[in-house]
């Protein structure tokens, strides 16, 4: 019964009733009033499975997991506008696809040391499950680094030729200057507006299918991870002149590596601030009035997040149960607060260590292996009568 329990508690800010199965309902339903009893035992098989199927977002996301399998029609929970997109530009959306791999790496690097680590599911369309229907903290970072990481993806293929539709920033041409003096524009420039406005087109093209708080905070949280890679964009320079002198530079500019971008949203993570919409549905207002308010580059929220401590199934939360923990730290990766207090079990186990290395001329380095025994620690596995009030 979780899927029908979830139906009779979604929240208002996320319903969309241009997608809801039991309106579908009326044309069969009329009709089984004049079948006979196969029929009816049909329709009442129907709808009790469209009322215990759970309601789970879709994403354009499962486009990392078809990598070069993308077929356009197969996607589910793509809008026509994004399906559209995607018949039009297959080769963006195989650039899209390996983006998706590359920021989903990203975001389990930023939260390897926490109790939510961004998990992802196996042969699960929605790709995090349930844990993204909450308004939280965690789902503000996953828009923000997922609308990031396709504007890397696609810049890069862009200067890279990868792309029929664009290439080096046509714009960067000609005699500029900076603060070291003049430069010519040269060498292939990251073209980072090609990026941000397909992305743009294509990633909020859902959220514009609809008008309630959650679709508001995803467009906020989206335009946030698409300005972040831009901020980290730099000069490159060459220089030309007798035995390097730098009387003449050639100069393009380049995105700065995407670890930077992953770790300025961390910080926005960290800083999220918790709002609410505002009576025109229009914006948002601070949820506590002693904190200020949100700017444009601040991730936004709705929802406390659960503390992921217990496999939750109704809140996506996998639990901490066989998570690897740091016995002597006291940071969020130690053993007490990834464990959440149910303690830890130690297992001893022989790792192979490379030792005694020497350089040997020219030009290796030669190295002994090294057994060496080493503790690992694991948060221990919840009581089964605190599990199962979470199940």
């Amino acid at each position: 019964m979780l899927g029908l329990n979830r139906i009779l508690s979604l929240r208002a800010s996320r319903i969309r009733s241009s997608s809801s199965p039991v309106a579908k309902l009326s044309p069969r339903s009329s009709s089984c009033q004049n079948s006979g009893a196969s029929s009816r035992i049909y329709c009442a098989c129907l709808l009790l499975l469209l009322l215990v199927t759970p309601r789970v977002d879709s994403s354009w996301w499962y486009i990392g997991a078809l990598g070069a399998r993308v077929i356009c029609d197969n996607i589910p929970g793509l809008v026509n506008k994004q399906r559209h997109l995607c018949q039009r530009h297959p080769d963006i959306m195989q650039a899209i696809g390996e983006g998706t791999k590359e920021w989903i790496r990203e975001c389990q690097h930023q939260f390897r040391h926490h109790r939510w680590n961004c998990s992802t599911l196996d042969r699960d369309h929605t790709v995090f499950g349930r844990v993204l229907l909450r308004s939280s903290r965690e789902a503000a970072f996953v828009y923000a680094i997922s609308s990031a990481g396709v504007v890397y993806a696609l810049t890069r293929a862009c200067s890279q030729g990868e792309l029929k539709t664009c290439n080096c920033d046509p714009h960067k041409r000609g005699r500029d200057s900076d603060d070291r003096g003049d430069f010519d524009w040269g060498g292939c420039s990251d073209n980072i507006n090609y990026g941000i406005k397909f992305a743009k087109a294509f990633i909020d093209a859902k959220e514009r299918t609809v008008r309630d708080a959650r679709a508001l905070m995803n467009l906020h949280n989206n335009r946030c991870g698409r300005t972040a890679v831009k901020r980290f964009m730099k000069l490159e320079c060459k220089c030309h002149g007798v035995s390097g002198s730098c009387t003449l530079r050639t100069c393009w500019m380049a995105m700065s590596d995407f670890r930077k971008t992953g770790d300025y949203l961390r910080r926005k993570y960290n800083g999220a601030i918790e709002v609410t919409m505002n009576q025109d549905g229009t914006g948002f207002a601070v949820a506590n009035k002693a904190f200020r308010k949100a700017t444009k580059n601040d991730l936004v929220y709705f929802e406390n997040s659960p503390d992921y401590c217990l496999q939750d199934k109704t809140a996506g939360s996998l639990g901490t149960a066989g998570r690897v923990c740091n016995k002597t730290s006291r940071g969020t990766d130690g053993c007490e607060v990834m464990c959440c207090g149910r303690g830890y079990d130690t297992t001893r186990v022989k790792q192979i260590t490379k030792c005694e290395c020497k350089f040997k001329w020219c030009c290796a380095v030669e190295c002994k292996d090294c057994e060496e025994a080493v503790d690992i620690h694991t948060c221990k596995a919840p009581k089964r009568a605190e599990w199962l009030e979470q199940t």
